[in-house]
């Protein structure tokens, strides 16, 4: 548990190092032979070797894809800290004291995660294929690792409640009716679109952009985004500290 402690502690710093190795993947550097294609680029050239499509065509597919994904992505992510707050963010620990099943969470366990997972895989197209293929397998490790902690955690501390709540709702994989809706609070919009402001600026720029079909555009895009959502987060409210599901 104390591996599980220190990996939730730190995630803010583990999440961008992933991020990080996707895009300048250091074996690639160490052996001289740094790429200069992208998933992008390999996933269109693959898709249009199958002769159904051209790769114009191919290429639009998936940018679509991407676009798609980043988009839910940060409408998971939105919708779930509106609901249990900008906390979750900024908290070290795994607090668990209210029970919250509403909005996102009456259909996932784990929105926040499934809407970083879902950006990590609109982001990756712009990565080396050698640094996307790690950088979604070491992210979703990571993002397993940190549910089962969590799981195992708020089993500890919920009891009953969290393994009714755990049989009702799937834990990645959104189902409809899969939970109650019981809650006693209102969503916090305002405040979750301030603490979203990076995946929501980044959207929208590759929404506009990536027709041009320029990764190094968007690359500064992404850059440009993160930075200024720091800025805007700086500026947003402290919430409660709250974590996955439960707010303290």
């Amino acid at each position: 548990m104390k591996a599980a402690t220190a990996a939730f502690r730190f995630r803010v710093f583990i999440f961008p190092l992933l991020y990080l190795l996707g895009f300048l993947p250091p074996w690639e550097w160490s052996s001289g032979n740094r790429s200069h294609d992208t998933l992008w680029l390999a996933a269109s050239t693959l898709f249009a070797r199958g002769g159904w499509i051209g790769l114009t065509a191919a290429t639009a597919t998936v940018t679509s894809i991407a676009l798609a994904c980043l988009a839910m992505g940060a409408i998971w992510r939105v919708w779930g800290i509106a609901y249990i707050g900008w906390g979750v963010m900024r908290d070290p620990a795994m607090p668990a004291r209210r029970f919250v099943s509403a909005g996102p969470y009456r259909y996932v366990r784990n929105p926040l995660y499934l809407g970083s997972w879902l950006l990590a895989v609109g982001v990756s197209i712009l990565m080396p294929p050698s640094g996307a293929g790690f950088f979604l397998l070491a992210f979703s490790v990571f993002v397993l690792f940190l549910i089962s902690a969590e799981e195992r955690f708020f089993s500890a501390k919920l009891g009953d409640v969290y393994q009714q709540y755990r049989r009702r709702v799937p834990r990645l994989l959104p189902r409809v009716g899969a939970g109650d809706g019981a809650w006693g609070g209102r969503p916090n919009w305002v405040q979750a679109i301030f603490a979203e402001t990076y995946p929501l600026a980044f959207t929208l720029c590759f929404a506009i952009f990536a027709w041009r079909y320029n990764a190094h555009v968007l690359i500064q895009c992404l850059l440009i985004c993160y930075g200024f959502s720091l800025v805007m987060r700086a500026f947003a409210a402290p919430a409660a500290i709250e974590s996955s599901g439960f707010v303290s």
